[in-house]
């Protein structure tokens, strides 16, 4: 681990829990090496997606909300403003189709913003005139957070209700998932969206936590969403996030991502602690194929979160309440440990994988983990801390 890239290469864009959802952060913070400032002020902005110079943030607060920002000049200018069309929305992505796709977890719902409307309907109204917006409201407060991240870059602002730029209602369709329940009482007791991935077929699947169900849809643009299947998963899995293993990984003579076909599907399952590979049968239905628990013991509070897949076709999967992230591999059709290291803080709920290292939001601990990766794919032990209130979030930028 000692020929890793320098820390002074690191550029982040960081989302985290305010005030208003009982965090410690200030909003949206730009990381330049491992140092953090305050980009935007907003509530909540627990989730961010990246598309060349547009950057969108949700708010996952009740009756939650989507941001648009241009990144210029290492600022965030302030966009335009669209509902999620549920509450807590926890997930934000950009669908190949040109729709921005959201997940609300609370209410259980999918929503398409079409990304062409949206712009158009804003351009010419003073979207963009200030960075982050100039105006008050956000509930997260310009003197709160920790550490370096309390403070605010040159020309940041606090994005809140006197500088909304609302989308027409015709540019958002929202979807209703199933109204299922699932074993696990206090989790399960409705749909619960949580993340959504598109798929090499031109749908979209979203992963359901309360219903154990991968929902697939069919995005578009204009907008539309349409459900056109169910996947069910087994009782009490509680789907969180998902990946690709890319195709050829992990070869056996399945099929499937092993085959050189199409890739396997990776599921974290939030509530039983297992990691499950899925293919497509000859029907398109997603099966099982491999699962492996990614640690021993009873579940207890020890909840998966985010999970990927590095550059050799290993997965990569984060434990809260173990703070451990835990490196699978992935040969001959299947899941097995490789081992596992601490998360260098308290409450993994995100990663992102950089050259050398593994960047850690430990929610809980107030800071990004810098961890250096071994030749097996295992994190070491953090090399630093970068001071970021609660952190939900992390995004690698270019240089």
């Amino acid at each position: 681990m000692s020929d890793v890239p320098a820390l002074d290469d690191l550029h982040l864009l960081v989302g985290s829990y305010t005030a208003t959802g009982g965090g410690n952060g200030t909003g949206i913070s730009i990381v330049r090496g491992t140092e953090a400032v305050t980009a935007a002020v907003m509530d909540d902005p627990s989730f961010l997606a990246v598309s060349g110079d547009r950057v969108y943030a949700v708010a996952e607060t009740a009756d939650g909300s989507v941001s648009a920002f241009r990144f210029a000049g290492g600022a965030l200018e302030h966009r335009w403003d669209a509902s999620a069309g549920g509450d807590a929305p926890c997930h934000v992505r950009v669908d190949p189709s040109g729709a921005l796709v959201v997940t609300n977890y609370v209410s259980g719902t999918v929503t398409a913003i079409g990304l062409e409307a949206a712009e158009a309907a804003v351009s010419g109204v003073g979207a963009g005139a200030g960075a982050a917006g100039s105006g008050a409201g956000a509930g997260a407060g310009a003197g709160a957070g920790v550490g370096a991240a309390a403070r605010l870059a040159a020309g940041a602002g606090v994005h809140g209700s006197r500088d909304r730029v609302l989308v027409p209602e015709s540019a958002v369709v929202t979807g209703v998932l199933p109204d299922v329940e699932g074993p696990v009482a206090d989790r399960q007791e409705g749909p619960h969206a949580h993340q959504s991935i598109a798929t090499p077929d031109g749908t979209v699947l979203v992963a359901d936590l309360g219903g154990d169900a991968l929902h697939e849809f069919r995005v578009t643009d204009e907008p539309t969403i349409e459900l056109v299947r169910v996947h069910h998963v087994g009782p009490g899995v509680g789907p969180r996030h998902m990946a690709w293993l890319p195709a050829g990984a992990g070869a056996g003579a399945g099929g499937g991502a092993g085959g050189g076909g199409d890739p396997d599907l990776v599921v974290a399952g939030e509530l039983d602690g297992r990691v499950y590979r899925l293919r497509r049968d000859e029907g398109g239905a997603f099966v099982p194929v491999a699962s492996a628990a990614v640690f021993e013991g009873p579940v207890g509070v020890s909840l998966l979160s985010h999970v990927e897949v590095d550059g050799a076709g290993r997965v990569l999967v984060a434990v809260r309440g173990r703070d451990l992230i835990v490196v699978l591999d992935t040969a001959d059709d299947g899941l097995s440990v490789v081992g596992s290291a601490s998360s260098g803080g308290v409450w993994p709920r995100h990663f992102a994988q950089v050259p050398g290292y593994v960047l850690v939001a430990n929610q809980m601990s107030d800071a990004v983990a810098v961890l250096p990766v071994g030749e097996d794919g295992v994190p070491g032990e953090a090399v630093a801390h970068i001071a970021v209130g609660s952190p939900a979030c992390i995004v690698p930028m270019g240089s």
